[in-house]
């Protein structure tokens, strides 16, 4: 039987090919293999994504990140650039590892819904050299030097936008911050909304997600999530931000960074053996989720398996991206139907687009 296709909401793929200076093209063995002796990012040989494992995987489809973020402070715990010129210095040099990878025939952009469908059909019809279809995103708006920026931003094919990531920025409070939009951040909701740009609650503090609710009129989705209930931390999304994301027909992709799944992780010293991390874990958020929905159609999946961390902080199943695919099956234990989980791996992101593009 031939494995379900997946959607993964999330994805650093730019960040690791440029700043980690990970080659994707080649095997996960290779990758790990090369970085082996260093010892400056902790997820060091321990990586567990590529394009062949993408493949491997039927994962035909993800959104992909631009990341560069702006130092707030003298000391900052959160590295990030001294100003906003060289953070978008920095996302242009993402954006040409793209260029250069739809250019050898690896990626495609994904900009509208006729791109979309005519991805899909083309996947699906199992063309071993298919791309893999991205839609670009943007975590962290500091590098928008100005609105216009955004506009050629979104020219570039920019279609999703995260206004916050760790600590204060530019344009919102992020994660583990308080606070609501600064003034130049509640213009950019309006030229996001003028652009039609899907606007990704993901790392907007408590503050700044309610505000986000109500302003923004376009497109909500929650890339990398899960339950604040289950693991407490600002991090994660509340019962009540959960129901009102369900409320604006919204989807949250569930994250597989071991802290977000287990409670009383500590970086740096808890390992998946030392707390018995189980893939277990991350079908209690989902599931959880879904009993608040009374549904399973806004859920999904934001792995963020390259967010600098690896398989040194994944749940002990997944020693590659392409081992998503043991999630059917887990699923189909937990009785959600064959429709369900369809839905769980990539329809429920589809729809979304295809509502939101129409």
């Amino acid at each position: 039987m031939s494995q379900p296709f997946i959607f993964d909401a999330h994805l650093d793929l730019a960040m690791n090919a440029i700043e980690w200076n990970r080659d994707l093209t080649q095997p996960l063995d290779e990758i790990r293999a090369r970085e082996s002796h260093l010892k400056d990012k902790p997820d060091r040989g321990h990586s567990v994504v590529s394009f062949p494992e993408m493949r491997a995987g039927n994962i035909g489809l993800c959104v992909a990140t631009q990341i560069a973020r702006v130092e707030h402070a003298a000391y900052s715990p959160v590295a990030g650039w001294r100003s906003a010129a060289q953070a978008w210095g920095m996302t242009q040099g993402q954006l040409a590892w793209y260029r250069a990878m739809e250019e050898a025939g690896h990626l495609r952009n994904i900009r509208d819904l006729a791109a979309l469908e005519q991805h899909l059909a083309a996947w699906n019809s199992h063309d071993p050299h298919a791309p893999i279809g991205y839609i670009m995103s943007l975590e962290g708006a500091d590098s928008i030097i100005t609105l216009q920026h955004l506009e050629r931003a979104h020219a570039s094919g920019l279609r999703a936008l995260g206004m916050a990531h760790y600590g204060p920025g530019r344009y919102a409070q992020g994660t583990s911050t308080e606070g609501p939009f600064p003034p130049q951040g509640l213009e950019m909701l309006k030229e996001a909304s003028r652009l039609k740009l899907i606007l990704d609650v993901t790392h907007l503090s408590d503050d700044c997600f309610w505000q986000a609710l109500d302003l923004y009129d376009g497109p909500l989705w929650a890339s990398h999530h899960n339950s604040r209930t289950l693991v407490p931390h600002q991090r994660q999304l509340s019962d009540e931000m959960f129901k009102a994301l369900v409320q604006r027909g919204g989807v949250v992709g569930l994250a597989l960074d071991g802290w977000m799944l287990k409670p009383g992780w500590v970086r740096g010293q808890s390992t998946p053996i030392n707390m018995d991390l189980h893939l277990q874990a991350y079908i209690d958020h989902l599931d959880h989720f879904c009993q608040l929905a009374g549904n399973a159609r806004h859920v999904g999946i934001g792995s963020d398996l390259d967010g600098a961390f690896g398989r040194e902080q994944t749940p002990q199943e997944i020693r590659s991206i392409a081992h998503l695919q043991k999630l059917p099956e887990l699923l189909r234990v937990r009785r959600f139907s064959p429709n369900d989980i369809s839905g769980i791996l990539s329809e429920n992101f589809l729809n979304f687009l295809r509502r939101a593009w129409a």
